[in-house]
C-alpha cells in the first residue's frame, strides 16, 4: 500500500512537471509570435506569465531581455532597467543584457553606470567593437582623454576605416589640445568619405574655432548641398555667420532651419544673438 502511494505521488509530480514545462514553452512561443506581430504589451504579458510558471529557469534571462526591450519601446525606462538587472541576476555574463542596459543608461545620461556595463562587456569580450566605441565616447564626455584614446586606438586596430571611430578620435584630439592632429585626421576622413555631410560640419566647426570663417562657410555650404533638408546644418552655418557679424545671412539660415523643424531651444539661442 505504501509503495502504491509513493508511485502515485511520483507520477503526479512528473505529470505536473510535464504540464508546467509545456505551459512554459507554449507561453514563450505565444510571446514570440506576439512580438513578431508587434503586439508588444500582449507579448510582455505572455513572457511574464511564462516566468511565473517556471521562475528559476536560466532561459528567463532572455525573457527578461525581451520584456526590457518592450518596456523601452513603450517609454518605461525605469521598468526596463529593472528587467535587464533581473535578467543579469540570473545570467551575469549575458552580453546582450549588459549592452542593452548600458545603452539605456547612456540615453538616461547615467554615464558611470553605462561605463561600468561596457567595461564588464570588455572584460568578457575584449575586442567588442560596440562597447569600445561607446566607452570611448563616454570617456571623452567625462574628459578622461587617456581612457578614450586607448579605446579608440584599440577599435581602429580592429576596424581601421570605421568612420565614427575616426571622427571620435579627431574630436578627442581637438578637445585634448592637439589641433594639428585633429585637423589632419578630419581631412583624411573627408578623403575617405567625401559624401558624408557630418564630416564637413565637424571640419567647419574646427575652422570656425580657429577663426577661419570663409573655410568654415565653405564646409557648411557643402554639408547643406549634401543634406539640404537637415536643419542642423543651417544652424551651424548661422552660428558661423553670427561670429562673422553677418546677421542678415544668419537670420535667413535660422528661419529656414526653423521651417525644417529645428530644435526650438537652439533656434531661440541663435535668435538672441541677432539682437
Amino acid at each position: 500500500m505504501m509503495l502504491r502511494r509513493t508511485v502515485l505521488t511520483l507520477n503526479l509530480f512528473l505529470v505536473s512537471l510535464c504540464v508546467s514545462a509545456q505551459n512554459y514553452e507554449d507561453l514563450v512561443q505565444r510571446g514570440m509570435s506576439l512580438l513578431e506581430a508587434d503586439s508588444l504589451l500582449e507579448a510582455e504579458t505572455a513572457f511574464k506569465d511564462a516566468m511565473q510558471v517556471s521562475p528559476a529557469r536560466k532561459s528567463n534571462a532572455l525573457l527578461f531581455r525581451h520584456v526590457g526591450q518592450i518596456q523601452e519601446r513603450t517609454g518605461r525606462s525605469q521598468d526596463a532597467l529593472e528587467s535587464y538587472t533581473m535578467g543579469l541576476n540570473l545570467s551575469p555574463t549575458t552580453l546582450g543584457l549588459l549592452l542593452d542596459r548600458a545603452s539605456l543608461y547612456l540615453r538616461l545620461d547615467n554615464d558611470n553606470r553605462a561605463i561600468h556595463d561596457y567595461t564588464t562587456v570588455l572584460e568578457l569580450s575584449p575586442d567588442h567593437t560596440e562597447a569600445l566605441f561607446f566607452r570611448a565616447w563616454l570617456y571623452t564626455r567625462k574628459r578622461d582623454y587617456k581612457g578614450a584614446r586607448a579605446d579608440y586606438e584599440h577599435l581602429l586596430r580592429l576596424q581601421p576605416t570605421r568612420e565614427e571611430a575616426l571622427l571620435g578620435l579627431a574630436l578627442l584630439n581637438e578637445e585634448d589640445n592637439r589641433p594639428r592632429e585633429a585637423m589632419e585626421q578630419v581631412n583624411n576622413i573627408i578623403q575617405l568619405y567625401p559624401n558624408h555631410a557630418t564630416n564637413y560640419v565637424v571640419r567647419g566647426g574646427m575652422e570656425q574655432e580657429r577663426k577661419q570663417y570663409e573655410a568654415a562657410i565653405y564646409d557648411f555650404d557643402k554639408a547643406i548641398q549634401l543634406e539640404p533638408e537637415n536643419p542642423e546644418h543651417y544652424l551651424s552655418r548661422a552660428n558661423c555667420y553670427l561670429a562673422m557679424k553677418r546677421r542678415k545671412l544668419a537670420r535667413r539660415d535660422i528661419e529656414h532651419a526653423r521651417s525644417l523643424g529645428a530644435d526650438t531651444k537652439i533656434v531661440a539661442q541663435l535668435m538672441a544673438g541677432l539682437k
